[in-house]
Formats: C-alpha cells, structure tokens, sequence
C-alpha cells in the first residue's frame, strides 16, 4: 500500500508497510496514484517509471503486507494511573468526567489505598524494573498530600524490591505554588498543564466551579512553573467547535512563552454544540495545513517549540508488531479510581461494565484484560486496509467504546484528524531535513 499526498506545496509518498517515505514529482505521484500522465513527456514518464522499478526491486515500495502480530499475552502490569480526585476546582463545559466527578460523589483517595495500588503495581509488574505512575483526576492537587505521600512511599521501597518508578500529574495549574513546583521538579518526570490557548476561548470553557475566569491566573502559574521547570513538560489544550481555528491557540501558546505544546480535538456526541463534527473537518484539516506551514518557519527562530501531534521519529520507530498497538489500556497500563477499583484506563472510570477489579483483592479479570489486550490493528478490518495504521495503532479504546459501543469499532472522525497529522509530521520530517542538508 502507497500513500501519496501533497502539503507545503511538495509532494510525498510512503510506503505503509516498508515504512520508506518520500519526497516526489508530479509523475511520480501520477504514476503511483494511477493518473492520466498525458500531461507529461514520454521522457519523464519513463524516468519516473525507472526510479518506481528501482525502488520496488529494492524492497522499499509496494511492500507487501507484513505478517506482523500481537506478542502472546502477559499479566504483566507496567504503568499505573492513579485518579487520585473525583473532583475539581474547575467546571469545564467539555469534560468527559463530568466536572472531574465520572458522574459519582465528588471525592478524593485516601493513603492506604493508594498504597494498595503501588504495593499491586509492583507485585504485577513481575520482573520488570522501570515502572510509571501517574497521578490524574479531577484535578490530583485538591489531593496533593495523598499524592507526596504515594511518591515518597513508592520511592521508600524502590531499593528493596528492585524498582524505578517515573511519576507524571496532570494539572490545571490554578493553585500551583512554588513549593509544588519544588515538589515536581524533585519527583516528576513529566508534568501535563492544562490550558486551551487564546483568554477567550480558554474562559469561555474552563471556568471555575463558581464561574470565575481562570486564564490570567493558569497562564502566570504555568509560567513560573515553565520558568523553573527541571525536565519534561506539556501544555496540554483542547479544541472545540467554538475554536476551529485552533492554530491560533497554540500559536499563542508559543508567543507566550511555552515550547511544548498538544492540542487535541474534543470528542463529544454531535448533540453537543462544542462537538466536532464530519462537516467541520475539512476546516480542521486546512487548520493543520496552516499550522504546519508556521511550525516549519517558527523553528528556525527564537520561538522554536515542539508540538506534540508532528513528533514523529520514522527513523528509529519501534518494529511492527509493537505498532499494531498503540495503548496498553487494560493490558500493561490501567486505572485506579479512589475507592480502588481497577479500570482499563482513566477514561473508563466508573463504567462499572469496564471495571476489571479492586487494589485490596488484587484479583483482576483476566478474560477482560485479553480483550483490551487484543484490540488494536488486527482485530480492526478498518484499520487493517489504512495507510496510517502503523503511526496511529487503532486508536483510541475508549473513544471507540463511548461513541459506537465497541473497543474494536475505530471513531471516524479521530481517524481522519489523525491521518492530517501524520501527513502533516512527516512533511515537517521531510522539509527540516532537506534544508539541514542544503
């Protein structure tokens, strides 16, 4: 399978099995697409005839499909999310957790639970040494002092039970304080702000509990954490119908001062009026155009930054079968809610049909666990027959399960923003290395 495209005024192609990418003429991609070549000479045609046969006898286009699977199943667990917090100073109107309550009492973990769920993360993890846990809600600070205590204690027993834990939280930066920042640049490995970009849109959609605006004050707490940030960090935004020009969003982002930055389209149900819908992505798509064409200008200046969604590495990409899945939801990661029952991820939390077991049994459903295991590209005839399939690996589960009721059944309208992106990443690929070798 061949995938060509064009964008940034420059033509490409890849090859979805070989994963061999690259940059083409006009007869070249008329030739691979099956197009009329009558406008070209038959010079050129047989050139770029030629060059095609080249690269076919090489073994880098046209590969056929490979044979690639899933590794048998493990029990193993690597990676944790502790949802320390059902609840949350903010009210945002798109959240999918219901005011960070997942659509229950507003309520915190406490210690000994999160001390169940670190003992069971180790006792899973088998041999594995490098562990991850992250902290979540809601939003964790309102349980900051469970989450000191669950990191102090995991570090307590690293020595002794021949562990390395790397903790990240996740946070909407309005009560962050200096001795916070202290406290992750001493613990965390990488730290998520929350914040959707421009004042107006950011306020329209992430006020407070109480309805006060809270941009002003994120943005300077983001800030001075930026400022004396020691290791990884993202500002995380999300993007609604109200903003589909969201290239402006994180545009702003960078001209304020942050150099990491993901945006990500909201998924909602088309009842809501800040649902992306089918109709809107075509001007999503020319808004990744556009941010593109920035981002490539933006680097080779003092307002360099990296956005998440155009970070591809097809240079050193895992092998294939590790890209038939590209989430360990339910298998190597999954969730602990506050009263310590066990979910695949955060986003499954208290969906009790989901629920895979609690922290203090430490008996977990394993036939559910292989489900989850399971799913990803070859059990998705959708993605099978999709030229991205090995960049995007099926997808988001519980999108697919919230949307169309199923792990299995991709959520189309993430399939095409997710194919944009790609395109979009590996001609940034392309266009940075070409005028690194000029």
């Amino acid at each position: 399978m061949v995938h060509t495209f064009g964008l940034l005024d420059r033509l490409f192609a890849l090859d979805t099995e070989s994963g061999a990418f690259f940059e083409i003429d006009a007869v070249v991609k008329a030739l691979l697409d099956g197009d009329d070549t009558s406008p070209f000479s038959s010079c050129e045609i047989e050139s770029a005839k030629a060059e095609i046969n080249k690269l076919k006898s090489s073994g880098t286009l046209f590969v056929s499909e490979l044979k690639a699977e899933l590794p048998p199943y493990s029990p193993v667990i690597k990676a944790m999310c502790l949802n320390v917090s059902h609840n949350c100073n903010f009210a945002c109107e798109y959240c999918f957790a219901d005011g960070g309550t997942y659509h229950d009492e507003r309520r915190n973990m406490d210690f000994e639970t999160a001390k169940a769920a670190i003992d069971m993360l180790v006792e899973a993890s088998g041999k594995r040494r490098n562990l991850e846990i992250d902290f979540f809600g809601g939003e964790p600070m309102l349980d900051i002092d469970v989450v000191k205590k669950a990191v102090y204690y995991a570090r307590s027993i690293e020595k002794e039970r021949d562990k390395n834990f790397r903790f990240t939280i996740t946070t909407n930066a309005y009560k962050l304080s200096d001795e916070d920042i202290d406290f992750f640049n001493e613990q965390m490995y990488n730290v998520v702000l929350s914040i959707d970009g421009r004042k107006e849109v950011h306020d329209r959609v992430r006020k407070t509990v109480g309805g006060k605006e809270t941009h002003d004050t994120v943005i300077k707490n983001a800030l001075r954490f930026k400022d004396r940030r020691k290791g990884q960090y993202y500002v995380r935004g999300t993007f609604t119908r109200y903003n589909l020009d969201f290239a402006d969003d994180i545009l702003y982002l960078n001209d304020v001062g942050f150099d990491q930055i993901s945006m990500e389209p909201v998924v909602l149900p088309d009842s809501s009026p800040m649902a992306i819908r089918e109709s809107d992505l075509p001007t999503v798509i020319k808004e990744y155009d556009r941010l593109a064409a920035e981002y490539i200008v933006r680097r080779k200046t003092d307002k360099w930054f990296n956005f998440f969604h155009f970070m591809i590495d097809i240079d050193n990409a895992p092998c294939a079968s590790k890209r038939l899945k590209g989430c360990g939801a339910g298998g190597e990661y999954v969730a602990v809610a506050p009263d310590g029952k066990i979910y695949p991820c955060h986003q499954f939390d208290g969906i009790e049909q989901m629920a895979l077991g609690d922290v203090f049994s430490k008996k977990l459903d394993e036939q559910k666990r292989k489900k989850f295991y399971y799913c990803g590209v070859p059990s998705k005839q959708e993605c099978v027959s999709c030229w991205a399939k090995y960049y995007c690996s099926g997808g988001c589960m519980a999108n697919s399960f919230k949307y169309n009721g199923d792990i299995n059944k991709p959520y189309k309208p993430a399939c095409e923003l997710m194919r944009k992106r790609v395109e979009c990443a590996l001609a940034v690929k392309a266009i940075e290395e070409s005028e690194d070798g000029d």
